[in-house]
């Protein structure tokens, strides 16, 4: 039958493949038989719904660990075979699903989530559609196995057949699927290899893992054990935990354990705890350290009410907390949990629910901006002190022991100074006591006037007469500075108070300056490398961007306008973009305003800019106004603009500083937010431990 010929009354699952297609004679001028409107069968229906929900195994996994966890289990095991193409089973100890219910949980839009708009608008749960059961089965061969606790036994359903037959298990549930897409087989040659969509499988476990402390997951793989997360938060009990600040505690050490088990422990190390509340929003979590960032996104886990979610808000905020603290296109490493009523959230605008919508995105922005920036703004170097403390006594652990009202142990005390002349040839004798009097006797303490005291006055002639003989220690070589330096420092730099218990200091004290770039300090730890310019340009920085918030808070950007405008050709989203953000754009120093309908002109551009291209300048900053929030652009134009400044005005490399100007660069920067990085995101300062030196010089082994 051709399709000229074909009725309209065909149905198509029915027609052949040339009847579903216009003819496609090119002589033939005739228009397709119109075919009425009417109802799709309801395998049809579902099989349209499960091509959103079931895009592959990792769908079905994600839908059926959703139920599970809405059910309240608290132990979740996946089995998987080909990747989950053969097999996917997931069973949980969850409340179960009543015999009566059981046929019922297949139908399409049949759930125990929702009851009307209300619970719609304020959806608390994992799932609520009820349509993800019925598109699974529809392209699997499905079956569910349930029992309820109050249940005397289980029941197994068939998807396909809708037998109902009686079954043994605990009380829980356990949903298998067979076969996924055998019924449409077009589908499933899109499928990767099995290694692929295992990956995919275990991915979507694990985002389901870690915002769930109080849940263990298994994963088997061709009956072997792939991954396994066992539970770090017990229930909730109120008569053990009546304090909610101690139940709080311990929800933090059961999240920071889980995420040492699944990310691993370099991320707990490398992260710093994150604990902000902001009108009707709650951010918590960890967010990685700049030098933990990484050169793909694989490591940024956001979650809103417990659902992860991939969000453009939530993305930017935290782009924008590391903006100035990250060197390059480095991605940093989160994972962040957003809290706020439901009521303020729309879940329902995307098949998957892995998007969301917020009532008040600029609250939910500034909120996760804010969290972020207040958690990195923290100088790593007091962490320094905490270690410390925290580190065993400096006596079992075989170093020096600190001192009362010193923060570290001092060092041990330093060999006297020598001359490093050729010195005339002795005999054995000669050596060893020249040697007994440099070092002591015996490998101890003993100084050299104890060590030349035992010896003959003769022999004492012989060492004094020769270039090795012992000295007072150089005044260049001393790790105290020398009290000319502070006379001679004195109007450069104000005398720091020395250090005590009570005005520790994390980065140690400054001994010397290399090749006029690098600043070598010591502390309790062992050595400490400092970036003096990257460290200055970050104190200038903060200090600019303190004085500017400190000031007016409208003040604009010197602007200098330009001789010619500079004119171009706007969308009409820019010339709206542009009259409505016109004060916006006169406090960065720029002034655009329509030339024509279609055309906008660049009259004014920031100072600072002039030499730049104004026409970019401008459209980047209008498509960042029409997406972002205005005083979020505001603060990014000044930042940049004061990050040139700093980077002008901090002090050079090849300038040769003091030990005072030294100490003084390493206090500010132990009291200047966000000072472990420079305005380029480049480290300035390293840490290398006694631990690290000894390694290099291979002791102890």
């Amino acid at each position: 039958m051709t399709a000229d010929t074909a009725p309209a009354t065909l149905d198509p699952a029915d027609a052949p493949k040339d009847a579903l297609t216009p003819a496609a004679d090119s002589g033939s001028s005739a228009a397709p038989a119109r075919r009425p409107i009417q109802d799709l069968p309801d395998e049809l229906v579902s099989q349209i719904a499960a091509g959103e929900v079931v895009e592959r195994p990792a769908s079905v996994v994600r839908e059926l660990v959703d139920n599970a966890l809405d059910a309240g289990a608290t132990s979740i095991t996946v089995r998987l075979l080909a990747g989950g193409v053969r097999l996917i089973t997931v069973e949980d100890d969850g409340c179960g699903i009543p015999r009566e219910e059981l046929p019922i949980a297949l139908r399409r839009h049949a759930t125990s989530k929702i009851r009307n708009l209300h619970d719609l608008e304020s959806v608390a749960t994992m799932g609520f559609r009820g349509e993800a059961l019925a598109a699974i089965a529809s392209v699997s061969e499905m079956s569910v196995l349930s029992r309820p606790a109050q249940q005397e036994s289980a029941y197994l359903l068939d998807a396909r057949s809708g037998e109902l037959r009686p079954a043994a298990r605990n009380p829980g549930t356990t949903m298998e699927v067979k076969e996924l897409f055998f019924s449409t087989p077009a589908r499933r040659k899109f499928l990767k290899t099995d290694a692929t969509e295992l990956a995919h499988c275990v991915e979507a476990v694990r985002r389901h893992a870690l915002t769930r402390p109080g849940v263990g997951f298994a994963i088997w793989h061709e009956g072997k054990l792939v991954e396994q997360w066992r539970a770090t938060l017990p229930p909730r009990n109120d008569q053990d935990q009546p304090d909610d600040a101690a139940w709080q505690q311990l929800e933090q050490r059961a999240m920071d354990k889980r995420l040492a088990d699944v990310l691993g422990p370099d991320f707990l190390e490398q992260s710093i705890v994150v604990n902000y509340q902001a009108g009707h929003v709650q951010v918590r979590g960890r967010a990685g350290l700049p030098d933990a960032a990484r050169s793909r996104a694989d490591q940024q886990f956001c979650y809103v009410n417990g659902r992860f979610v991939r969000d453009k808000v939530l993305t930017h905020a935290a782009r924008a907390a590391y903006e100035d603290v990250l060197h390059g296109h480095r991605q940093p490493v989160y994972a962040l949990y957003i809290s706020l009523d439901p009521m303020r959230v729309d879940v329902n605008v995307h098949p998957t629910k892995i998007e969301v919508r917020f009532r008040d995105s600029r609250e939910v922005h500034q909120a996760v901006l804010h969290g972020v920036e207040n958690a990195l703004a923290a100088p790593r170097s007091q962490q320094l002190l905490d270690a410390a403390a925290a580190a065993p006594t400096a006596a079992a652990a075989g170093q020096p022991t600190a001192l009362p009202g010193q923060a570290y142990a001092p060092a041990p005390q330093a060999q006297t100074a020598m001359r490093f002349e050729a010195p005339p040839r002795v005999n054995g004798l000669q050596a060893l006591q020249q040697t007994a009097a440099l070092w002591g006797q015996g490998g101890g303490a003993a100084t050299p006037d104890a060590a030349l005291a035992g010896m003959s006055s003769n022999t004492a002639t012989s060492i004094d007469a020769t270039p090795w003989q012992v000295q007072e220690a150089s005044p260049r070589w001393n790790p105290q500075p020398a009290a000319g330096a502070m006379a001679a420092g004195a109007p450069l730099v104000p005398t720091l108070p020395p250090e005590s218990a009570d005005n520790p200091w994390p980065l140690g004290r400054a001994v010397a300056q290399i090749h006029g770039v690098y600043i070598l300090a010591e502390n309790a730890q062992g050595m400490v490398i400092v970036d003096m310019h990257a460290a200055h340009e970050r104190i200038v920085y903060e200090r600019l961007k303190s004085q500017l918030d400190d000031g007016d808070a409208n003040s604009a950007i010197a602007s200098q306008p330009l001789l010619i405008p500079a004119t171009f050709s706007a969308t009409p989203e820019e010339v709206a973009t542009a009259e409505d953000h016109s004060e916006t754009l006169a406090q960065l120093g720029l002034e655009v305003v329509p030339f024509s309908p279609k055309t906008l002109a660049v009259r004014a551009t920031p100072t600072t800019l002039a030499q730049g291209n104004p026409v970019e300048l401008a459209r980047s900053v209008l498509a960042e106004l029409a997406q972002h929030d205005a005083s979020t652009v505001v603060q990014r134009a000044r930042n940049e603009i004061l990050g040139t400044m700093a980077c002008h005005g901090a002090v050079r490399a090849n300038r040769q500083l003091t030990i005072d100007e030294m100490n003084a660069l390493l206090r500010d920067m132990e009291h200047t937010e966000r000072s472990d990085q420079c305005n380029h995101g480049r480290p300035t300062w390293r840490q290398l431990s006694m631990k690290e030196l000894d390694a290099l010089f291979l002791r102890g082994r």
